[in-house]
């Protein structure tokens, strides 16, 4: 038997490798009426869309200490204090990923869906179920410990066009389910929003559609992926002050989740528009598309075969566009006093009447007291999409068939004249944390002697 001062003697020799703090220290971002706020500060997202590797080799980029290490010293250069992950891998430890983006004065802005776990646009009703919120809410249990969790999204681009509106309130649904998952298990309540395609039929009816109705169903914020001002251009010719004007009084958070246009080169002057006088009163900032060169060529930035970096033209712009450009002075003009919207209702464009919900899945209520427990993670080949995801529970999978992304899963992309493809947040695999696993190997050994 090994004495006590033996033992200690071993794990005064491992102090080196031990695993990092969970919580990150900088402040919780809240909500105030329609904006952000860090203590009594105005908080405005500089951010930039985050997931390398894209459609072709998904992977969890917050799981690798060496692949965040490589990337937050980019993101420190390139001037931004967010980033937006589509897609990580819930049973993974980002312990020091985190750590690290907190000590960079970094926050992230999370979706919580993967390509097999989401609702799908087509069969709403039956991707809706307690498997599909089983997974979405260990997600959220994963990250609600670190304080510079700055929000989850609920979805994105559910309804792409004119025909998908009545996807709408299982959207809907599933951002109340957030939210009251974060209620009743007393973690933090981090803002929970839904981060929509620009449909220009539905997009106002739809910001108005998350913030109506009951306070525990609305959403705390509501964001969407603009790629309509395209260089050269303006605040008028690009549109976004009649987008301003049709938002002036919305009483929650609004931000752009997504925004550069590629149909030109990239001057990436919307940056000048979206932190001044013009816009602060509404909008409260935004995240470039995209970090790393994909298939749809929007990267800032080539990894290459080996690892190493090379920035491309839209790096240096945008980094010295955000270092040129200040915060608007002040508050912004944001609306102090916030409030909820009134319900869209049906028309040609929008499929939906009243602010009505569909409930939450009998199995799925179980989690709000107990919890969710283990997450499914990336590496399973089948999911919760077509309907008999009450068999998916603690990550274990039953065989059950596998959505198909091009039928509307969440975290899916969608197309148009002026935005870009489907390649952020598609299947793929997850990437092993190999750094953490060797350490917990190592810890684990010595505990064991």
């Amino acid at each position: 038997m090994k004495t006590f001062s033996t033992l200690a003697a071993l794990a005064a020799a491992t102090t080196a490798f031990a695993l990092p703090e969970k919580r990150a220290d900088l402040p919780a971002i809240t909500v105030k009426g329609n904006a952000f706020f860090s203590g009594t500060s105005r908080f405005y997202m500089r951010g930039v869309d985050y997931q390398p590797g894209g459609s072709s080799n998904l992977i969890d980029p917050i799981a690798d200490v060496k692949t965040c290490t490589r990337d937050i010293a980019k993101f420190k250069e390139l001037g931004v204090n967010t980033i937006r992950i589509y897609t990580v891998d819930n049973t993974a430890n980002h312990d020091a990923c985190m750590k690290l983006l907190a000590d960079n004065g970094i926050y992230l802005v999370l979706d919580v869906n993967t390509p097999l776990f989401s609702l799908r646009r087509d069969k709403p009703l039956i991707s809706y179920n307690s498997a599909y919120l089983q997974n979405i809410f260990a997600t959220m249990d994963a990250f609600a410990g670190y304080s510079n969790t700055l929000a989850f999204f609920s979805g994105n681009e559910v309804i792409n066009d004119g025909n998908t509106t009545s996807a709408a309130p299982y959207v809907k649904a599933v951002t109340r389910d957030m939210r009251s998952y974060l209620s009743k298990r007393n973690l933090r309540q981090i803002p929970v929003g839904y981060s929509a395609a620009d449909v220009s039929e539905s997009r106002v009816e739809m910001a108005n559609y998350m913030n109506c109705g009951p306070d525990d169903e609305r959403s705390d914020f509501f964001a969407f992926n603009d790629y309509s001002w395209c260089d050269p251009s303006t605040f008028t010719t690009s549109g976004w002050d009649q987008k301003v004007k049709a938002f002036t009084g919305y009483g929650i958070p609004i931000f752009l989740s997504e925004f550069g246009c590629i149909t030109n080169t990239r001057q990436w002057n919307e940056i000048a528009s979206l932190f001044s006088s013009d816009m602060t009163a509404v909008y409260s900032g935004g995240l470039a598309y995209e970090y790393s060169e994909e298939d749809n060529k929007y990267g800032l930035l080539t990894i290459n075969s080996d690892g190493t970096l090379t920035e491309k033209p839209d790096f240096g712009v945008l980094k010295a566009k955000f270092k040129a450009t200040p915060n608007s002075s002040g508050d912004g003009g944001y609306n102090s006093t916030g409030g909820s919207s009134s319900c869209p209702p049906r028309s040609k464009t929008w499929d939906v009447d009243g602010d009505s919900l569909p409930p939450m899945p009998k199995a799925a209520a179980a989690y709000l007291t107990a919890g969710a427990g283990k997450g499914v993670g990336l590496k399973v080949t089948v999911g919760s999409q077509d309907g008999a995801g009450e068999n998916v529970v603690g990550g274990q999978s039953e065989g059950i068939s596998a959505g198909s992304d091009s039928t509307g899963a969440s975290g899916s992309k969608t197309t148009n004249t002026t935005k870009k493809n489907d390649s952020s947040s598609l299947q793929g695999s997850s990437q092993a944390p190999m750094i953490l696993g060797a350490i917990v190997c190592s810890v684990t050994f010595f505990m064991m002697l």
